[in-house]
């Protein structure tokens, strides 16, 4: 298979001029040594996205869109990687050689497209059945029933998968190579007496698609008395449920400037919606909102509304997608909640009442304070001492893990006005001590004396100031808890991958044999860009963010980037050294602590004389290494 050379690519990248590239597409204006304009990502009225030309690289601090010219082309005019490259290179000149892989190898921009299309093909298998199949006339009743046109559901591609075993199998004949890309693509399923078969039989199939309009997999709704009711495809090479959401792309489609985006709980009420004319209703796949998601729709619009039912199923669902919103409320985002009475539906209600009565629903539920707040008072007497000390305990740690923002500093402030707990106080509830605390949770009276207070500092040792707290994304394992890659300002890992991403050349100057062990997703980022800085050591900006493109260390390495204020080369080198020594203070640092909290679980009574000494060394390395002796 013909591939482009990463040579050419590179090539092509110095030769263009990204401020040229964007400016005939987007009106840029000269604003000191970088350009901007209003992102044409995302509706805003005060410019934010910002093109250097300097480095070759934009980014937009509203959405987080960002990139070199060959990804901005793509984003903008929705282009696969081949054609924005040739693209490009038409404007200067050049024509697009081509190179054979190897035996076995192919581009990485093409290795998921066979299953993509035998997907399509699928597609409109599904389509056509829901058309012409005898036993379409159910599913056809069905959806007229639930109110939907034949013009909604052609918009949403939706199909019908007849019933019996092997209908869609049928459709690939002897052809080996497509009955194995229905399998990778989560179609067929095989088993144990190694019998293939149809994974969607009788049901109305729902195509889901990627930001660029692909279908990558299916939820089907079942039509006899098969379980479960709503079926999902696995996940797989082109499918990760934790980042997807179904009406996404529709929703884009449908609206050039999205301003509000609701979630609900069904591809029925996305569809539903849409037909009334509330295009912006997306669903997730199956699994609980998370923190890629929220990250996803936030950099679409400044608002989205979380829409469930109000039983106790929906506030426990509500409360879940609330802790994966908050590591992502960044200023200028919002999130509302809005719960439906029981047995309505959004579905259920715009029908009944019209799209401007549920409109003003959204625009009117709970805001995220509100919800967080009550939801942790729930069951507390508040008018007490002892019932705001536990709100206080229960609500500080979870506006903690809010960014630095002024949003976090005012919902500090809201936390202190309900409680009467000055903030100061209220930040230092973030992470309550445990380590000291006996069986029954109560923490043990010591006698006092020198040992003693030894024992009570190295029980009192909190994290050092220069690392980041053990909760924030760039914790233990380097990543979210949904395995996404989240910046964050607290991380030294991502701080030194901005740095280096924005400003390639520092790597030469660093001592790399000070790099931590890549044991976590953003260090063996790091890693790898370093390596390839290393492997290059002239490559630019542009050129460096093109071998993550479309990926999500790509996004992680723009947004750090697009963040990165300094300049002055002196600057850079004194904090690049200073953040690659506190890399390798890290691990030694994590073993130091953990050596003293098995002491440290002990009451001091129980300390042996050998005991007390090893804690006492352990307090004075864990001080010496963080840097506060």
């Amino acid at each position: 298979m013909a591939r482009i050379p990463q040579k050419f690519i590179d090539d092509l990248l110095d030769r263009v001029d990204i401020v040229e590239v964007v400016d005939r597409r987007v009106k840029l204006k000269k604003t000191g040594k970088n350009f901007s304009a209003c992102c044409p990502f995302h509706e805003e009225k005060t410019p934010s996205f910002s093109v250097n030309p300097g480095k070759q690289f934009y980014y937009c601090f509203g959405c987080g869109a960002g990139g070199n010219a060959l990804g901005f082309l793509m984003d903008y005019e929705r282009l696969e990687f081949p054609e924005a490259v040739a693209s490009l290179a038409q404007t200067v000149g050049l024509e697009v050689p081509r190179e054979e892989t190897g035996s076995g190898q192919s581009a990485p921009q093409d290795s998921n497209r066979p299953i993509l299309e035998q997907l399509e093909q699928a597609t409109r298998f599904y389509e056509h059945s829901l058309r012409s199949h005898p036993e379409a006339k159910r599913a056809v009743s069905y959806l007229k029933a639930r109110g939907l046109s034949g013009e909604i559901a052609k918009t949403f591609r939706l199909g019908f998968a007849p019933p019996g075993w092997d209908n869609l199998l049928q459709t690939a004949g002897q052809d080996a190579q497509q009955v194995a890309r229905l399998s990778d693509g989560g179609m067929l399923v095989t088993n144990d007496r190694g019998r293939t078969y149809d994974r969607f039989r009788d049901r109305i199939m729902f195509p889901i698609l990627d930001a660029r309009g692909r279908v990558i997999a299916f939820g089907g709704r079942v039509l006899g008395d098969d379980k479960p009711k709503y079926l999902n495809s696995p996940e797989t090479p082109v499918f990760q449920k934790s980042r997807e959401l179904y009406g996404l792309f529709q929703a884009r489609k449908s609206e050039r400037s999205l301003t509000r985006i609701v979630v609900v709980e069904g591809y029925m009420d996305v569809i539903a919606l849409a037909q009334y004319g509330i295009g912006y209703a997306v669903a997730t796949l199956g699994t609980a909102t998370s923190e890629a998601h929220m990250e996803r729709l936030f950099r679409h619009v400044p608002e989205v509304v979380f829409c469930f039912d109000g039983d106790e199923a929906g506030r426990k669902a509500a409360f879940r997608a609330l802790e994966s919103t908050l590591p992502v409320m960044q200023d200028g985002r919002q999130a509302r909640f809005l719960f439906l009475p029981e047995g309505e539906d959004p579905d259920t209600v715009v029908r009944a009442r019209g799209a401007d009565h549920l409109e003003h629903l959204f625009g009117t539920a709970t805001p995220l304070e509100n919800f967080l707040f009550d939801w942790v008072a729930q069951d507390l007497d508040t008018t007490t001492l002892d019932g705001r000390a536990r709100f206080s305990k229960q609500a500080a740690p979870f506006v903690h893990r809010l960014p630095e923002s002024v949003f976090k500093v005012l919902m500090y402030q809201a936390l202190a006005d309900r409680t009467g707990i000055d903030i100061d106080s209220l930040k230092r509830l973030q992470s309550p001590p445990t380590e000291a605390r006996g069986g029954d949770g109560a923490v043990p009276q010591y006698a006092t004396g020198p040992d003693v207070d030894d024992y009570a500092a190295a029980a009192a040792e909190p994290p050092a100031t220069d690392l980041p707290p053990h909760d924030s994304p760039d914790g233990p394992d380097g990543v979210g808890s949904d395995g996404s890659l989240t910046p964050t300002s607290s991380s030294a890992t991502q701080r030194l991958l901005g740095l280096l991403a924005l400003n390639p050349q520092l790597a030469n100057s660093l001592d790399i044999t000070l790099l931590p062990p890549p044991d976590r997703r953003d260090r063996a980022l790091l890693t790898e860009v370093v390596e390839s800085i290393k492997a290059q050591p002239d490559i630019s900006t542009a050129s460096l963010l093109g071998y993550w493109h479309g990926t999500a260390e790509g996004q992680l390495l723009n947004d750090l980037a697009g963040r990165e204020p300094i300049e002055d080369p002196a600057e850079l080198l004194e904090l690049g050294s200073a953040l690659l020594l506190q890399l390798s203070r890290e691990g030694p640092l994590s073993a130091l602590r953990r050596e003293a909290a098995l002491l440290k679980a002990k009451p001091y009574e129980a300390l042996d004389d050998e005991e007390k000494q090893t804690l006492k060394r352990l307090t004075k390395e864990i001080r010496s290494l963080s840097g506060r002796d």
